[in-house]
């Protein structure tokens, strides 16, 4: 499933991600170097879902930190092939060649679990 529609299908857990994302981006302007109108532009500004999904379609891993921070603590493990567990293996899954495709599942199961869990 793509990011976008895991955002959609799970919004509690979607609200959870996009705070996230913005309070990320909120500290990285936490500078003198920033003028104090563009940093205040940001602070009104809503991430869009479509702009989340795409970092994280790229880049799943990105999320690990969102869900630890609530959690949901995932473990990508390998012999020969990738799989995943979650919470010390409440979840555990898979049979993956390629470790984003393993990753990619493993935040799927972690959007449902937090979402859950809200």
């Amino acid at each position: 499933m793509k990011a976008l529609e895991l955002l959609e299908k799970y919004p509690k857990a979607g609200k959870v991600v996009n705070k996230w994302f913005l309070d990320k981006m909120l500290k990285s302007l936490n500078t003198d170097t920033v003028p104090e109108e563009f940093k205040e532009y940001i602070r009104h500004q809503l991430i869009d879902n479509k702009n989340i999904a795409v970092m994280i379609d790229n880049n799943p891993r990105v999320l690990f930190d969102v869900f630890d921070e609530n959690n949901v603590f995932i473990q990508i493990n390998v012999n020969k092939t990738f799989s995943y567990s979650i919470n010390e293996g409440d979840v555990i899954s898979g049979s993956w060649i390629i470790r984003k495709d393993a990753e990619a599942a493993a935040i799927e199961q972690a959007f449902e679990l937090l979402d859950k869990n809200l």
